[in-house]
């Protein structure tokens, strides 16, 4: 069963999906066992790169990510799918520019799929990559690639007209053949409306516990990051703590001569 037949029987089941992002093959090996759906996010840029908007990622990052997770799924020896953003400036422009971004990251990581970001206005661009047999993932509700334009992160479907554009652009989506559709950033009860309405999975972040499934961005999930974090991102560790702590610990032991130590030394006999 491949990782996108495996991904819609668990869609059938009584049972939320389960989705977190991962941009390494470590990474990606030890969240497979645990999840329905690895997402090669964007959100990588911010994550790992220290860039202050998803719009700065570039395709080949976005490549080299997506085959180092495609490699970690697979030692992992797990069939789940591995799914990856198209980045900001490379799918808008027209259906043969999404169609070409699409299978150039598919060639180059080996995912299962693609996601982009936006309803109604590319359904389009969806329906031109699902013709030519690659799963697509939509995104509706706060699109961050659009952040930055819009004056920053905005929840969406606070009022009746918001809830009803969200409802189109998830139909839109649907309609162009994408498999699941994730929903960020609107009200509760909008996110629940169009779960309702929509026959595929809808994946919430920072949307409702009655979605088909959530994701998380793995950094948030683990704390490792600095600073303010969203509201929905609740943290399940402090790593940010540990490696600060065991970082500490590595100091004090060079410093005073104590690593490395005979254990950590090959030995050899004299000539």
């Amino acid at each position: 069963m491949s990782g996108l037949e495996k991904f819609y029987t668990h869609a059938r089941a009584d049972q939320p999906l389960v989705c977190l992002t991962a941009s390494s093959a470590p990474m990606a090996q030890s969240l497979a066992p645990h999840v329905d759906l690895l997402l090669v996010g964007d959100s990588l840029g911010m994550v790992l790169y220290g860039l202050p908007s998803t719009q700065e990622v570039t395709l080949e990052m976005m490549k080299a990510h997506g085959a180092a997770v495609v490699r970690g799924r697979d030692a992992a020896g797990i069939s789940i799918p591995v799914i990856v953003d198209m980045p900001y400036g490379t799918y808008e422009a027209s259906d043969a520019q999404a169609l070409e971004t699409a299978r150039a990251l598919i060639e180059a990581s080996g995912a299962d799929g693609v996601k982009l970001e936006g309803g109604l206005r590319m359904a389009s661009r969806i329906r031109a990559i699902t013709d030519a047999g690659i799963a697509v993932m939509g995104h509706i509700g706060l699109l961050p690639q659009s952040a930055p334009d819009e004056g920053g992160y905005k929840i969406k479907g606070k009022t009746p007209e918001g809830v009803t554009r969200l409802l189109e652009d998830g139909r839109a989506v649907q309609e162009a053949g994408a498999f699941s559709v994730v929903i960020e950033g609107t009200i509760e009860e909008a996110a629940a409306e169009i779960t309702q309405a929509l026959s595929i999975p809808t994946i919430g972040i920072g949307a409702s516990a009655a979605c088909g499934g959530q994701v998380l961005v793995t950094e948030d999930m683990l704390g490792l990051l600095h600073g303010q974090k969203p509201k929905f991102a609740k943290e399940y560790k402090t790593l940010r703590n540990d490696i600060s702590k065991a970082a500490q610990a590595y100091a004090h032991d060079v410093r005073i001569g104590a690593f490395p130590s005979d254990a950590y030394l090959y030995k050899g006999s004299k000539k």
